[in-house]
């Protein structure tokens, strides 16, 4: 229930601010970076006190493989990715695991990114056809976010594996800032 209604304030903080012109070319930004920022605060146990709750995720290698993304392709993988965070951390679970100041800061600047790329998105609509490999970097994107999933429900959320899990998010945060990058 807490969760809930942090998000929604959270909502109704970002419903709130002022609508400001976006530039639609992706690149690192300060947000990018105080996300990355944030998440690295919320650690609350020493990694090394979780090293027998480590697992290989099988970060999507089609991703990262030298693969040279279309804008467009890049945005929606973008997307995906913050939505998928934005998923696992709004998770009832994941309020146990973390400051709620920290969480509620963290979730509301990755609503912020995804409101941001998802006008990039339609505009980009507007303008071509996504191609057809955004489809399928988009699905592998969601089959490893459903293989954390799995991972945190087997073992029962508990603090190490939400600890595992941050510093997984964290890589994906920093292949995020990569592929703007490009």
């Amino acid at each position: 229930m807490a969760l809930s209604i942090s998000v929604l304030l959270v909502l109704v903080m970002l419903g709130s601010s002022p609508v400001h012109s976006l530039d639609c070319a992706l690149h690192p930004s300060h947000g990018n970076l105080e996300t990355f920022m944030l998440l690295s605060q919320m650690e609350r146990i020493s990694i090394l006190s979780c090293l027998k709750d480590r697992t290989d995720f099988s970060f999507p290698q089609m991703l990262v493989d030298g693969n040279k993304f279309e804008k467009t392709e890049a945005t929606a993988v973008t997307h995906e990715m913050l939505w998928q965070i934005f998923s696992l951390f709004s998770q009832r679970g994941s309020l146990v695991a973390w400051d709620e100041t920290l969480l509620d800061k963290f979730l509301a600047g990755l609503h912020q990114h995804l409101d941001d790329l998802e006008t990039c998105l339609e505009e980009e609509k507007n303008l071509e056809q996504l191609p057809q490999g955004s489809e399928n970097s988009r699905l592998a994107v969601k089959r490893y976010f459903h293989g954390i999933n799995l991972y945190l429900e087997k073992k029962e959320y508990s603090r190490c594996a939400w600890e595992v899990v941050r510093v997984e998010i964290r890589r994906c945060l920093f292949f995020i800032s990569e592929l703007t990058r490009k």
